[in-house]
């Protein structure tokens, strides 16, 4: 088999949109959030109320991804160990032997990952940050590539451990699923009428369009991509406005200045162009941001919220030309 070039890679990323459509309606941004982190080696977690496709999404994108994927239901009795792995005792050798988790694997769906106590969540900090799990005080390194796509309800429905500041900056991106519009929501029901199984992709036509040979393809062509020493300062000046800003207790740190940095140069480079133009630091800046900062409780009481500071940022900040 050849080996991928930028362009073939591209059009294989573009593909795997056009293959997740025929299960996902209406997401759009979701998917490119998704494809983005996937080109950034970052981890994305989806939020939205139940019933919004978050978990159909991350299944139609391993089914169009010739990867391997695992799922983990987060519940509140889970445990670590359930997660990592653990040591378990063999009679037949008399020793302790791995047997490794679900986070050993290339894709993984942490689903309704707020559902878990925070003892449970953190478990994910290290196969998250350094893609390697300790287990009895030796590291395991995780497949290549490892995303972790988690799915959350919004914190303020019943049952929910919100998740720390130290997990959400793991998370390359944070991407919101809204409610469909009004012709969406017709094209659903009309798919379900016509026999559509969520449970059944395979009935739906989905098929692996990308591999982890495109990935790397297309990882190395987004690390080409050039940024002008103005785009530069633009994002630092983006990040630096958020820790002025008198609604906000938390502004975003360094790392979430060279995630956007990230962010952009794949949206970038997934439209054609091998530099990054003022736009595309506009267009991620939502998505990179908004789970990186954190309001005070007096804005929040206001009905402030993250994405609202932002955009204020953005509006008010000089564009570099």
């Amino acid at each position: 088999m050849s080996t991928p070039t930028a362009d073939s890679a591209r059009a294989s990323l573009e593909e795997l949109r056009t293959e997740i459509a025929k299960a996902v309606v209406g997401q759009d941004p979701a998917v490119t959030g998704l494809v983005v982190a996937l080109l950034c080696r970052g981890h994305v977690l989806l939020e939205g109320v139940p019933g919004v496709a978050k978990t159909l999404l991350v299944r139609a994108l391993s089914a169009t991804l010739e990867l391997d994927t695992k799922r983990v239901q987060f519940t509140p009795d889970l445990m670590p160990s359930d997660v990592t792995g653990s040591l378990v005792y063999d009679a037949r050798n008399a020793e302790f032997s791995f047997q490794p988790g679900p986070v050993f694997t290339n894709l993984l769906l942490a689903d309704e990952i707020n559902r878990t106590p925070p003892k449970t969540q953190a478990s994910l900090l290290e196969a998250m940050e350094e893609r390697q799990v300790t287990v009895d005080g030796t590291p395991r390194p995780l497949p290549e590539p490892f995303l972790v796509a988690a799915t959350q309800n919004p914190t303020e429905y019943e049952g929910t451990y919100p998740l720390p500041e130290a997990q959400l900056d793991r998370f390359l991106l944070k991407l919101t699923m809204p409610l469909p519009a009004r012709q969406d929501e017709i094209d659903i029901l009309t798919r379900h009428a016509a026999g559509f199984s969520p449970r059944d992709l395979n009935a739906a036509g989905l098929r692996p369009v990308a591999s982890a040979a495109d990935l790397e393809a297309a990882r190395a062509a987004v690390a080409k991509t050039t940024v002008s020493p103005e785009v530069t300062g633009y994002i630092v000046d983006i990040c630096r406005t958020t820790r002025e800003s008198p609604s906000l207790s938390l502004g975003v740190s360094p790392r979430g200045a060279t995630a956007l940095l990230s962010t952009s140069r794949a949206w970038a480079w997934l439209t054609g162009r091998d530099y990054v133009t003022p736009d595309d630091v506009k267009a991620l800046a939502l998505p990179t941001l908004r789970h990186r900062v954190q309001l005070r409780p007096e804005a929040e009481m206001e009905g402030v919220t993250p994405d609202s500071v932002i955009n204020a940022v953005l509006a008010h900040l000089p564009v570099p030309r």
